[in-house]
C-alpha cells in the first residue's frame, strides 16, 4: 500500500503551428484532474511539454526526478502518438509505474489503444476527474481497479472496460489546482502584457455536427456552472495569479441565454475587468443581437463562430443546422459591436477543386470576419462522417490529423494540390485584410497589424506570408507594411520560449 501516491500529469510535447501563434494555453484539463488527484490523497506535480517546447528526453528527466506512481497524459488524434511515447518513456524508467491515457481519442479507441500498447495500463473514458482519484484510490490500496466506472484495462491480456462514468452533475464541485500552474508560461500574443487562464464556465454541446468530436464525447448533454461562481473564479484568476485575459473552454457556454445574461450581467456590476475570448454558436448570436452590449461592456472582446461553409449542401453535409445567411449576419453583428470576429471554413471534401476553394475564399472576404482560417476536413476515426470518408483517406498517421496536414484526398486534387491551395487560402484572405486596414477601426487595425506578425514569424502559414511579401502580387504599401511590422517589437518585454523553457 502507498500512504500518498505521487501522480505526474504531462501534456504531449506536439505542435502543429497552430494555436501557439495566437497564445501560450495552460492545460485546463490538468487543473481538474489535479485537484481531483489531490483530494484522492496524491501528491500532483503538472509538467506542460507542449508549452515549454520540451522534448521526450525532457520528460524522461522529469519523470526520473519526480519518481512517481502514477503518469497520465491525454490524448486527442494528433497527439496519441505522443502521448503512447511518454506511457513507454515511463515504463521504460519503472516497469512498475502506472500509465494511464485519457480525453476524446483515448475515449473511442480505447480497445486499440489498449490492444496495441503494452506502455498503456489504463485509459480514462470520458469526464475524468472522478476515474482518476478512483484509480488513486487503488493505486495507494493496490486493489480495486475493476469496479472502477469509466477505467478501461486490460483482464488476461484482453481489454476491457469499466461501466460508463454518469457525468458530474456539479462541474462547481470539482476541485481546481490552479496553484499548480506555472503562470509565467502562459500570455496572449496580441496583449502580451497580460497573464492569459483559460477556464470553463460550461462542458457539452447538444449539437450535432457530422464531423466534430465534442457533441460525441458529451453524448450531445451539457451542463452550466452557477454564474455567480464562475465570476467568482474570474476574479480568483485576476487577484491571486495576476490574470488579464482569458479564453473559455467552453463549446457553447452561451447555450442557456438567462444563465449566461446573468455571467455578463455579474462580469459588469462587479467591474471585473477581465478581457474574456470566446466560441459560440452562430445561432446563438443572433438570437443575443438585443444584448449584444452587454457582451462589450462585460469584457468580451474576440468572438469565434463556426461558419465551416459558404455552401448549404456542404453545411447539411456537416450537420450543422444553420444556413449561409445567418453566418453573415452573426459576422456582422459581431463585427458591428467592435468585438474581433473570428471563423473557420472546413475544406476537402470529395467533390473539392482548387476552383471551388478559391470560390470559398472570395465568399469569406465577402462575409467579412476580422479572421478566417482554412481547415482540412479530418475524419477522426470515431467521427459520425468517418464510414462516408473512410475510402478516401490516404494516411493513417494521427500526427497529421490536426486540420493543416489534409488526411484525405478530393475526387479531383492530389495531396499536394490540397496541402498547397489551404495555405494559399488563409494567405490570401489575409492580404485582403491588410489591403483593408484602412476600413477597420483604429483598435481593430492596431489588433490585426498584430496578427499579421504573428502569422508571420509563429505560425504554419509563415512561408505563405513571406511567399506573397516577396511576389509581384502584394501591393507595394502591403509589402512595405509587413516589413515594418517584422520589425517592430511587440513582445512587451517578455522574454523568449526558449529563453524560458532553459529557465525552466
Amino acid at each position: 500500500m502507498l500512504s500518498r501516491p505521487r501522480v505526474l500529469l504531462v501534456t504531449s510535447p506536439y505542435h502543429s503551428g497552430v494555436v501557439e501563434a495566437a497564445g501560450v494555453w495552460l492545460p485546463l484539463c490538468f487543473v481538474y484532474a489535479a485537484g481531483a488527484a489531490r483530494e484522492a490523497g496524491a501528491e500532483v506535480r503538472i509538467y506542460d511539454a507542449m508549452s515549454l517546447f520540451a522534448s521526450h528526453e525532457d520528460i524522461a528527466r522529469v519523470i526520473e526526478e519526480f519518481r512517481p506512481d502514477v503518469v497520465g497524459t491525454t490524448a486527442i488524434t494528433a497527439t496519441e502518438p505522443d502521448a503512447r511515447l511518454i506511457c513507454r518513456t515511463a515504463k521504460r524508467w519503472n516497469p512498475a509505474v502506472r500509465t494511464v491515457i485519457g480525453n476524446v481519442h483515448a475515449t473511442f479507441c480505447w480497445e486499440q489503444i489498449l490492444r496495441d500498447d503494452p506502455d498503456v495500463d489504463f485509459v480514462v473514458r470520458g469526464e475524468g476527474e472522478r476515474t482518476l482519484a478512483d484509480l488513486v484510490r487503488a493505486v495507494a490500496a493496490g486493489e480495486g481497479f475493476e469496479r472502477i466506472p469509466g477505467l478501461a484495462f486490460r483482464k488476461g491480456g484482453v481489454p476491457v472496460s469499466g461501466p460508463p462514468r454518469a457525468f458530474e452533475p456539479d462541474l462547481d464541485a470539482l476541485p481546481a489546482a490552479w496553484d499548480l500552474i506555472d503562470w509565467p508560461l502562459y500570455f496572449y500574443r496580441p496583449r502580451p502584457e497580460g497573464r492569459l487562464a483559460i477556464a470553463s464556465s460550461a462542458r457539452g454541446c447538444g449539437q450535432r455536427c457530422s464531423f466534430c468530436s465534442q457533441q460525441k464525447f458529451w453524448a450531445r448533454t451539457w451542463r452550466g456552472r452557477d454564474p455567480l461562481k464562475f465570476v467568482e473564479e474570474l476574479e480568483l484568476l485576476r487577484d491571486r495569479y495576476g490574470v488579464r485575459v482569458t479564453m473559455l473552454s467552453d463549446e457553447t457556454p452561451t447555450s442557456n441565454r438567462s444563465r449566461w445574461e446573468r455571467i455578463l450581467d455579474l462580469m459588469t456590476e462587479r467591474g471585473t475587468g477581465v478581457e474574456l475570448l470566446m466560441e459560440t454558436r452562430v445561432d446563438d448570436i443572433l438570437r443575443d443581437e438585443a444584448i449584444l452590449p452587454k457582451y462589450v461592456r462585460a469584457g468580451v472582446s474576440h468572438i469565434y463562430v463556426g461558419v465551416e461553409s459558404t455552401q448549404q449542401s456542404t453545411l447539411d453535409l456537416y450537420q450543422k443546422d444553420i444556413k449561409v445567411n445567418e453566418s453573415k449576419r452573426a459576422i456582422e453583428l459581431i463585427n458591428a459591436h467592435g468585438m474581433i470576429s473570428e471563423t473557420s471554413f472546413v475544406l476537402g471534401t470529395p467533390e473539392e477543386t482548387a476552383t471551388s476553394i478559391r470560390k470559398t475564399v472570395e465568399l469569406a472576404k465577402w462575409y467579412a470576419p476580422d479572421m478566417a482560417f482554412f481547415l482540412a476536413l479530418t475524419p477522426w476515426p470515431y467521427a459520425d462522417i468517418a464510414p462516408q470518408l473512410d475510402s478516401r483517406i490516404a494516411t493513417r498517421d494521427y500526427r497529421r490529423y490536426n486540420l493543416v496536414e489534409p488526411v484525405m484526398k478530393p475526387d479531383n486534387m492530389t495531396m499536394e494540390e490540397m496541402q498547397s491551395e489551404l495555405h494559399r487560402a488563409t494567405g490570401h484572405f489575409f492580404r485582403d485584410k491588410f489591403e483593408n486596414l484602412g476600413r477597420l477601426t483604429p483598435e481593430k487595425r492596431s489588433f490585426m497589424v498584430k496578427v499579421l506578425k504573428l502569422l508571420i514569424e509563429n505560425s504554419y502559414l509563415g512561408h505563405e506570408m513571406h511567399r506573397m511579401a516577396s511576389g509581384a502580387q502584394m501591393p507595394e504599401a502591403v509589402r512595405t507594411m509587413i516589413a515594418e511590422i517584422q520589425a517592430a517589437d511587440i513582445s512587451g518585454g517578455r522574454p523568449s520560449l526558449h529563453a524560458r523553457r532553459k529557465a525552466s
